[in-house]
């Protein structure tokens, strides 16, 4: 049969199956017969989907109303107000706001900044972020209608970057909240702000990844887009394609200081649990377990008995702390809080924050190869900072790991807060080194055992299992860290 045969043979089938009946062939008499299958394929078959880029105009419009320009002014010997802690910010994560100049005395100019933010009710609750108004001695509100207002800071809060204003007005358009958890990678987003101060901008892009924990924001599951923001958008909302905010812009990540195609934004739901929190009590409290925790590797999970990665690893316990009055210890793998699962270490801190400090909820845990559940109290989370101890004199001894060791000093371990522990002075090529141990790193704890001194590592070290991966716990700085030891086979320490 020819090529134009059968597609008219196929056509006429189709027809058929669509329920025309037989008496429709009389216009093709040549059509010959063709298989069910053919005939159905032909009837059924879906048109190809067209992907198209949403039109934002009539969403812009519904929305600018809503979205305000903040200036702050301020006069110090150090970092302006609205500057953000860049000390503090990991480079090249950078919270996008311009910085000011510096003002060493009274006869300084004023310093002034600008930022972004929205109105969530009309009678004048603004939010933006904290790294925008944070020392500002006047902060002034411009609404789209070119109205200025002075604002009151309500509250502002430094861990999740959100913070509240009020202003003396009434009968204001308010934005929609939307809900963040809805929110799914490759849906489109847009913004409005203020980048550069050019008002009124708006931006669009799509989710990229949800749930990034970045650096020291652990208490915020940040939403990733390529949303174009600027210096200016700090403070800005992120809209879904319904109109509803759905976050906070806040972070971006730039190695040339402007946009690089990579922009954090708040949860919308935790901005908004932190928004009460200020309206209610000018300030946030947050839940406390008292651990230091670290991702779960392939060959920590190995060395924990796990069979793949998963959870979050317990690092240390701090004494006293609900964790510890729970019964948590140390190389215990948190799989789960409040029956939520934890997939991924930085799952665990946001869920701990969120939770109020004297409320209970059940954790998860895998302790030697077997789950188990504990029930803890959580207390709240305050601001503690760990003075560091400084490197031991004291000749070294070396060991079957080739690092050379020093006992700690009682001066150390009160800096540290360790009972136990040896210092590592001198790292060689060998198994701690290709485990990741460090010279000034604290051995605490190697395959379960605690580390008193370095006569006992030594020991210890001889009775490693050979062909086997064990877990080594260590101090760097003010955090305790698992690292996973490759013991080869034929091993003899």
């Amino acid at each position: 049969m020819s090529v134009p045969e059968k597609l008219k043979t196929i056509a006429v089938a189709a027809i058929v199956v669509a329920g025309l009946g037989a008496a429709a062939t009389a216009y093709l008499p040549h059509a010959t017969a063709v298989s069910e299958k053919e005939a159905a394929a032909a009837a059924v078959s879906p048109p190809a989907p067209t992907l198209t880029v949403p039109d934002f105009s009539v969403l812009v419009q519904e929305n600018a109303d809503s979205v305000v320009n903040i200036t702050v002014e301020g006069k110090s010997a150090g970092p302006m107000p609205g500057t953000p802690d860049l000390e503090n910010i990991p480079e090249p994560f950078r919270r996008f706001f311009p910085p000011m100049p510096r003002g060493d005395d009274d006869d300084a100019p004023r310093a002034r900044g600008m930022g972004s933010g929205f109105i969530i009710s009309s009678d004048g609750y603004v939010v933006t972020n904290h790294h925008v108004v944070s020392g500002a001695d006047r902060i002034t509100v411009k609404l789209n209608d070119k109205r200025e207002f002075t604002a009151k800071l309500v509250g502002s809060d430094k861990q999740s970057d959100v913070a509240l204003l009020k202003i003396d007005a009434t009968g204001l358009p308010a934005v929609k909240i939307g809900d963040s958890t809805q929110l799914k990678v490759g849906q489109w987003v847009f913004a409005i702000g203020a980048p550069f101060g050019l008002e009124r901008t708006a931006t669009q892009g799509i989710v990229s990844a949800l749930g990034r924990s970045l650096p020291n924001d652990t208490y915020t599951p940040y939403i990733q887009t390529d949303v174009a923001v600027n210096p200016g958008n700090s403070g800005g909302p992120l809209f879904d394609t319904a109109g509803r905010v759905v976050g906070i812009n806040s972070q971006i990540f730039s190695r040339s200081g402007g946009y690089m195609g990579l922009s954090f934004a708040i949860p919308i739901d935790v901005a908004i649990s932190v928004v009460a929190q200020l309206k209610e009590h000018g300030h946030v409290s947050r839940g406390w377990l008292g651990i230091q925790l670290q991702e779960v590797t392939q060959d920590l999970a190995r060395s924990f008995g796990l069979q793949s990665p998963r959870g979050a690893l317990v690092a240390s316990v701090t004494p006293g702390s609900p964790a510890e009055k729970a019964g948590v210890k140390t190389g215990d793998v948190i799989v789960a809080y409040a029956e939520k699962p934890i997939a991924d270490s930085s799952d665990l801190p946001p869920l701990v924050g969120a939770t109020r400090p004297g409320e209970s909820r059940s954790l998860t845990i895998v302790r030697n190869g077997k789950e188990r559940k504990l029930e803890v109290t959580l207390g709240e989370l305050e601001d503690r900072e760990v003075k560091l101890a400084t490197n031991s004199d004291a000749k070294g001894e070396a060991t079957g790991l080739n690092v050379v060791v020093s006992d700690l000093t009682d001066a150390q371990r009160r800096q540290l807060g360790v009972e136990q522990g040896v210092l590592v002075r001198e790292v060689g090529p060998g198994l701690a080194a290709d485990a990741g141990v460090r010279p000034g790193d604290v051995l605490l704890e190697i395959n379960g055992m605690q580390v008193k001194n370095a006569q006992q590592l030594r020991e210890q070290t001889k009775r490693l299992p050979a062909g086997k991966s064990v877990p080594l716990l260590v101090k760097r700085g003010e955090f305790a860290m698992f690292l996973a030891l490759r013991i080869p086979e034929g091993y003899r320490g």
